[in-house]
């Protein structure tokens, strides 16, 4: 394969990805899922024409991670906090650690049924099929109204936050003990003082720069930083979610000495460049990331009865649990932000950052792609049913 074609291949599915999202506003399926059965349809295509490729397995984690930085870090550059805001952050956070823990007792219990494995490996394999990817419900929301795209972007943000930390504890620690309690206690403490101090080095730093190359620094140190504390088994989006808070309300700290230190004339223009391109670099490394991941699956094993009976049973116990607790947590109508509980991106590199000894088969990459596609059908089908009522209602 020449480098042109390679450039021609990797222009095209820009391109397509592009269009993908044009599709994804009108019609409001997602553009994640039509990035899927792209790469089906590459992969199918590649073992038609027999061209040899290499494993792209091996570059998968690393783009999404890289894309998950990006998708939380864009995502909480749109926030603005005010005090009217705390009930709905409160509710956005009770709700995503409710639904999640319950989504793992339960989820484990079905896997504990399929395989019959230990408790312990059971529930290291549920848990990233409890996360809601933010990766694929942020950009979600964009078309719903403020206050229910708010709440989307604080309870998806929220469940990648909590199903990282319990993930790193569950495959950090084999049993629960109190000195497991406290090492969880010192990490969380641990990031959220390290979220602080790069809240304020950022700032700091980016009213410092006369460099004409400045985002991308910026997007660099985040990066930096979060690989590791990722490495020491922080919880690193914490930072980024924090950091990308502080930034776009620093401006409404009203101390006289952090305003004359910190804040400076265009911080107003460089949030928005900054904002746009992270909005930019997220899409191409999303288009990269769900392409790969559609054309590295093997469709055949979808025909598998007891997967497919498995797959549902799991997109049911994820529907009713969230139902039943946005109904108890979120103040107003529920729909349609009861069917936005994707499964994605975090889901992806949860399942590929388990200990190999911790792998079932019974429960792998097709088990994992069929929920990520169920799950991203569910929020078409609801949202576009949603709208499609709402324009129904009889005006008064």
């Amino acid at each position: 394969m020449t480098t042109y074609t390679i450039l021609i291949i990797l222009s095209g599915l820009v391109i397509f990805s592009y269009l993908f999202d044009l599709v994804a506003s009108k019609t409001k399926i997602p553009s994640v899922l039509l990035l899927l059965l792209l790469g089906i349809g590459l992969r199918f295509l590649v073992g038609y024409l027999n061209i040899h490729t290499f494993n792209f397995l091996s570059i998968l984690p690393t783009l999404g991670t890289v894309g998950l930085i990006l998708i939380v870090f864009e995502g909480s550059l749109e926030l603005k906090y005010d005090r009217h805001k705390n009930k709905v952050i409160r509710s956005a956070f009770l709700s995503a650690l409710t639904i999640l823990l319950v989504s793992i007792s339960i989820i484990t219990t079905i896997i504990y049924q399929i395989t019959h494995q230990n408790l312990y490996t059971c529930i290291a394999n549920a848990i990233p099929f409890s996360v809601i990817s933010s990766a694929i419900a942020i950009p979600s929301a964009a078309a719903l109204g403020n206050n229910d795209r708010e709440f989307v972007i604080y309870e998806s943000s929220f469940s990648d936050i909590l199903g990282i930390i319990i993930f790193n504890f569950a495959i950090t620690n084999h049993s629960i003990t109190t000195s497991a309690f406290i090492g969880l206690g010192l990490s969380t403490f641990l990031i959220v003082l390290l979220s602080a101090i790069a809240c304020v080095v950022l700032l700091y730093i980016m009213g410092r720069l006369i460099h004409h190359i400045k985002f991308f620094l910026i997007i660099s140190i985040l990066i930096l930083v979060y690989a590791i504390g990722q490495s020491y088994h922080l919880s690193s989006l914490v930072l980024i979610l924090s950091t990308g808070l502080f930034l776009n309300n620093a401006d409404t700290i009203q101390n006289a000495w952090f305003r004359g230190v910190f804040l400076y004339k265009n911080l107003s223009a460089d949030l928005s460049q900054l904002y746009q391109l992270s909005a930019e670099s997220a899409f191409i490394l999303r288009t990269f990331f769900f392409v790969i991941f559609g054309f590295t699956m093997n469709v055949s094993e979808l025909n598998d009865k007891p997967v497919l009976a498995n797959g549902f049973f799991i997109l049911l116990t994820i529907y009713a649990v969230r139902f039943f607790f946005l109904k108890v947590f979120k103040h107003g109508a529920v729909a349609p932000i009861v069917y936005i509980a994707p499964r994605g991106l975090i889901s992806i590199l949860l399942y590929f950052n388990l200990p190999a000894e911790l792998k079932i088969p019974q429960v792998g990459t097709s088990f994992l792609f069929l929920v990520v596609l169920g799950t991203s059908i569910v929020m078409t089908l609801g949202i576009t049913l949603s709208k499609t009522a709402k324009r129904e209602e009889p005006t008064a």
